[in-house]
C-alpha cells in the first residue's frame, strides 16, 4: 500500500514526463510503473511503493469543476511545496537535472548551518515546481 506520496499537477505533462523520466532511475532508482508522454498521469514506483506521480493539471481541474481559474498565481509569490531528493552528490545530480530541462533556482552550496556536512542545490522542472537536491 502507498502510504504517501507526492503527486505533482502539471500544466507541461510532456516536458516534466520526460525530466522525470530521465533522472528518478539515476537519483532515486525509481521505475515507470504507468503512464506515457501524452498523459495524463504517469506513477514511478520503488519497490513496488509510488515515489512521483504526475497528473495533467487540467484533467484535475475537469474533475473539481476549476478550468475557470488561473492555473498559477497572476503575481509572483514564494513557494507552498518542495520535492526533496537526498543524492549521493549534488554536483552529479545538479548537473543531471539541468541537462534534462530543470532551471537552476540556487547553486550547489554547502550548508553547515542546516546540518554536518549538508550540501544542496536548489531548481526547478519544467514546470516551475521547486526541488531541493541534497546530501550529508
Amino acid at each position: 500500500m502507498d502510504a504517501l506520496y507526492p503527486r505533482l499537477l502539471v500544466t507541461r505533462f510532456a516536458d516534466c514526463f520526460a525530466f522525470y523520466s530521465a533522472i528518478l532511475p539515476p537519483l532515486t532508482g525509481a521505475t515507470l510503473d504507468k503512464g506515457a508522454p501524452e498523459g495524463p498521469y504517469a506513477n514511478w514506483e520503488v519497490a513496488d511503493q509510488a515515489v512521483l506521480v504526475l497528473y495533467d493539471r487540467s484533467a484535475m481541474a475537469a474533475t473539481l469543476g476549476t478550468a475557470g481559474l488561473p492555473a498559477r498565481p497572476t503575481t509572483p509569490a514564494q513557494d507552498a511545496a518542495m520535492l526533496v531528493f537526498r543524492v549521493e552528490d549534488v554536483d552529479t545530480a545538479l548537473d543531471l537535472c539541468l541537462h534534462h530541462g530543470a532551471t537552476l533556482t540556487a547553486p550547489a552550496t554547502d550548508r553547515p548551518e542546516w546540518g554536518p556536512n549538508l550540501r544542496s542545490a536548489h531548481l526547478r522542472d519544467p514546470d516551475g515546481h521547486l526541488i531541493e537536491l541534497q546530501s550529508y
